[in-house]
């Protein structure tokens, strides 16, 4: 997928006018927001769940390399076979390799970021072989030849309305408004790929290490599907979705699923191990599992490696009053939202994407409702100390920080320059007291009206206070 965030403050305008993504990004609210709410009241214990999760993640990115090697002697020890992939130029020629080897001319998938972080579909379809999205919105976003816009519902920033006139172009059948109707059609022309398909690609949330199985939590039936059915099954995940027990990996599922989408637990859990034995009444024959560096390693012992705790949950963007007005296609890759904000700088450069660890209020948020509690604010905060460092700041924002910084110093000086402006403040916003427009500020005016200060400053009403 093409990096375009450098491009991230001219998206978001086009976002922010755009008053049917506006309508989509407002379900949010009640769909995920709200129902996480209502469910981590099940959990008694839920603060030391968490803090029993991120003491799981961490003593894995201790010692990452030995878990791997501890995973991949038990996913081989039953009939696996493990790649390692360092880019993504990797991955995209070891799926390629093994297509060619099994012969395989057409593919179904499920929902995997990891792909989608690949590009993946490209490079299997300039081989020749024929790729089928199975997750219902990735299917959805297939036929729109569009990204995903968030990593749990990829299809978030559309409505029924642009899916039935998609469906009704691409499928050439009558144009159908229900969502029951809509879901069975897509069925219909799905069923018989699962059926058709030589191999079948997943992602995998999270590797155990005791077992060498790969597990994947959905709420279609598609990912049992294209795990079991195809004779071939590629798994590809990042090095970092290592678990070391099955005991462990059952604290995370707690989380997950309430994090994530609002529910106790997913309809479906698959917990994939081996290939198929002979009495086994389905599996694939041949088990593929490639584990994804592409700069995930470069983390490791460094201020971003608790960012690899993250269990890919979309909590943080669901709670984001930023991605809750922007969406997901405004960060310009595939992980939006405070996570991508972090992961898309450090993974592709901080000059490819500048703007991305300012598109955050430093709100809290997104670091209160991570299930593993990864210090989100801080790492954005540590990012933007990384730009001023390195001169990637605009020579105005540096400016105008020095400048502060300055007054900041001098109190005489800080109090006379806040009591002069407080005062113009008040002007311009006339009898209303609303200032519609602040000159080499537009950004703070361009979408809202700021209520004009009264006309005193802070230190001023407070020894106004103090002597009355």
């Amino acid at each position: 997928m093409q990096v375009s965030s450098i491009h991230f403050k001219r998206s978001v305008t086009q976002k922010l006018n755009d008053a049917k993504l506006q309508n989509a990004l407002s379900r949010l609210q009640t769909r995920f927001v709200e129902g996480r709410a209502a469910v981590i009241g099940e959990i008694g214990d839920f603060e030391e769940t968490r803090t029993a999760a991120a003491a799981i993640r961490d003593r894995v990115l201790g010692n990452l390399d030995q878990w791997l090697l501890r995973f991949e002697q038990q996913a081989k020890a039953r009939g696996a076979i493990v790649h390692w992939a360092e880019s993504d130029a990797d991955v995209n020629r070891i799926v390629t390799e093994i297509a060619a080897q099994h012969q395989v001319r057409k593919v179904a998938k499920s929902k995997s970021m990891v792909t989608e972080e690949c590009g993946l579909n490209e490079a299997l379809e300039a081989a020749g072989i024929e790729v089928m999205e199975t997750d219902l919105g990735e299917y959805i976003l297939q036929l729109a030849h569009e990204a995903p816009s968030h990593i749990v519902a990829p299809v978030v920033h559309k409505n029924k309305e642009d899916i039935a006139d998609l469906f009704a172009e691409k499928h050439n059948r009558p144009r159908n408004t229900d969502i029951t109707e809509l879901c069975r059609e897509a069925r219909e022309i799905l069923r018989p790929s699962f059926l058709a398909a030589d191999m079948g690609i997943s992602g995998a949330n999270f590797l155990i290490a005791e077992t060498g199985s790969a597990l994947i939590v959905t709420n279609e039936g598609n990912g049992r599907l294209v795990t079991t059915l195809p004779r071939v099954h590629v798994a590809i995940t990042g090095i970092e979705k290592v678990v070391p027990t099955l005991e462990d990996v059952t604290t995370l599922l707690r989380l997950l699923p309430r994090s994530a989408t609002g529910q106790s637990i997913t309809n479906y859990v698959s917990v994939l191990t081996g290939t198929k034995e002979a009495d086994d009444q389905d599996g694939p024959e041949h088990f593929h599992i490639i584990l994804v560096d592409n700069g995930r390693s470069s983390l490791l012992g460094g201020e971003m490696q608790s960012m690899l705790r993250c269990i890919r949950c979309g909590a943080c963007m669901n709670h984001c009053p930023v991605y809750q007005n922007i969406g997901g296609h405004a960060y310009g890759w595939v992980y939006p939202g405070p996570m991508g904000s972090i992961l898309t700088p450090t993974f592709v450069g901080l000059e490819n994407a500048p703007d991305l660890p300012n598109a955050s209020t430093l709100c809290g948020a997104c670091g209160v409702v991570c299930p593993v509690k990864i210090p989100l604010p801080d790492l954005l905060r540590q990012l933007r100390e990384k730009q001023m460092d390195r001169g990637l700041k605009s020579w105005q924002e540096k400016t105008v920080l020095k400048l502060w910084g300055w007054l900041a110093r001098r109190p005489v000086a800080y109090a006379l320059a806040t009591k002069i402006a407080v005062r113009i403040l008040r002007f311009s916003g006339g009898k209303e007291r609303l200032l519609h427009h602040l000159p080499t500020a537009t950004g703070w005016t361009t979408g809202r009206d700021l209520p004009a200060p009264h006309g005193k400053t802070f230190r001023e009403l407070y020894r106004q206070r103090k002597l009355s």
